[in-house]
């Protein structure tokens, strides 16, 4: 017998009205067709004792719109469509309940755009840091088709898919950077109060510091200014990278290629990258959207320069009369298999469905990888951590060596 868990919910019916309560299922999903059954659309559905398990916030701070609420937006957008409700209704209830504020900012004027006759896929355009180009795509080939909630429903399954696959590879790294975090904060803990105290001994018992102990010493000096200096570099680099890579397709494609090349990440890289290309293509031509238009969509949704500049390598192709699988063998980013199956698909007439196959293939590829790479990573951490703190000991009593033999000699 399954076990039934307890859900707190806020929901909206048809007509607008708002309600709050409980319902009890086995899980979320069962939870959302229990209200929709009702005739409710669920706006926020929270298992009882999760409380405490939500996002910190802090004002100021994490502003950015996230792809979990760009998700949940979609998934919220196309109940409410499909339920009957209006779009300008909908819009409203919307950007009502949401609490990121570049999205509650953006589905306002949108909300005014489409009151005042402009179509949801242009008004939504106008906001390209907000809405990816992948959903308005999406959504202006649902505008002409007149299916805009199979289209939202698509939608928010990959952009669930793309965030369980970003908090995938995040947990991958998160030990790591813990980690290296931690030795960082051993290191200035030993040169600040440590490495003083060894000082003030070599000086009573008198001899010369060995070279490495003596860089220990002086970097202990050095702390007060060395440490900010540190900081500010992280800092300005971090600023200046993401100033460049957001500037510069040559300096992204640099990156890219490196990225593609590492000996333990380049293949967890390769393997998202692919999940993201088939995905967003599958989906752009399972809706309709033109296959040159979806190929200049799918090639700056990826995430990877490499194969933007691949897409535009096949648009050419493609417009020459070339097939796209003959077109991505010259590119070595993509794999054999992900030709073959899109060949197969352009043979059969069902490339989206092959594109789908490729997608679900990869994702299993990625939790596999990021997997492995989490179990290879903590013995190294561990390593290289005892290594730094072993290195230490060894820099501040090597001299005691020097001294015994001092003594022994005199």
């Amino acid at each position: 017998m399954a076990v039934t868990k307890t859900f707190h919910y806020n929901s909206i019916d048809a007509t607008g009205r708002k309600a709050k309560g409980t319902v009890e299922a086995p899980n979320e999903a069962a939870a959302t067709h229990t209200l929709r059954q009702r005739g409710e659309v669920p706006l926020e559905l929270i298992e009882a004792g999760q409380g405490l398990n939500r996002d910190l916030k802090i004002p100021g701070l994490g502003n950015r719109t996230k792809l979990k609420d760009l998700a949940v937006f979609a998934r919220q957008f196309a109940t409410m469509t499909a339920s009957g409700m209006s779009l300008l209704r909908s819009l409203a209830i919307l950007e009502e309940q949401t609490s990121a504020p570049p999205l509650k900012k953006a589905l306002g004027e949108v909300r005014a755009d489409v009151s005042g006759g402009v179509s949801l896929s242009a008004a939504m355009g106008k906001h390209e840091k907000v809405f990816p180009r992948l959903m308005v795509a999406m959504i202006r080939a649902g505008e002409a088709g007149g299916m805009i909630d199979r289209a939202l429903e698509q939608i928010a399954d990959s952009l669930e898919k793309d965030s369980a696959l970003r908090g995938k590879i995040k947990s991958a790294l998160t030990y790591p950077a813990i980690v290296l975090c931690f030795t960082f904060v051993l290191i200035a803990g030993v040169l600040i109060f440590i490495v003083p105290i060894f000082e003030a001994m070599f000086k009573s018992l008198g001899g010369e510091l060995p070279a490495i102990t003596q860089f220990l010493v002086t970097a202990s000096h050095n702390m007060w200014w060395i440490g900010p200096l540190f900081l500010i570099l992280a800092i300005g680099g971090s600023i200046t990278y993401k100033k460049r890579a957001r500037e510069s397709a040559e300096f992204r494609l640099t990156v890219d290629k490196l990225k593609l090349r590492m000996p333990v990440f380049g293949t967890l890289f390769q393997k998202l990258a692919m999940s993201r290309f088939a995905r967003n293509l599958g989906l752009l031509l399972n809706v309709g959207v033109p296959v040159m238009q979806a190929l200049a969509v799918v090639g700056e949704t990826t995430g990877n320069e490499v194969i933007n500049i691949a897409m535009k390598d096949v648009q050419a192709a493609v417009r020459d009369g070339n097939t796209m699988s003959s077109a991505l063998r010259h590119h070595d980013v993509f794999p054999a298999m992900v030709t073959q199956m899109i060949e197969v698909g352009e043979e059969s007439g069902q490339i989206s469905q092959m594109l789908d196959k490729v997608a679900d293939f990869y994702d299993r590829e990625v939790d596999s990888a990021a997997e492995s790479l989490t179990a290879s990573i903590e013995p190294i951490m561990v390593l290289v951590m005892g290594a730094v703190v072993g290195g230490m000991v060894i820099c501040l009593y090597l001299p005691m060596f020097t001294i015994y033999q001092n003594i022994q000699g005199s």
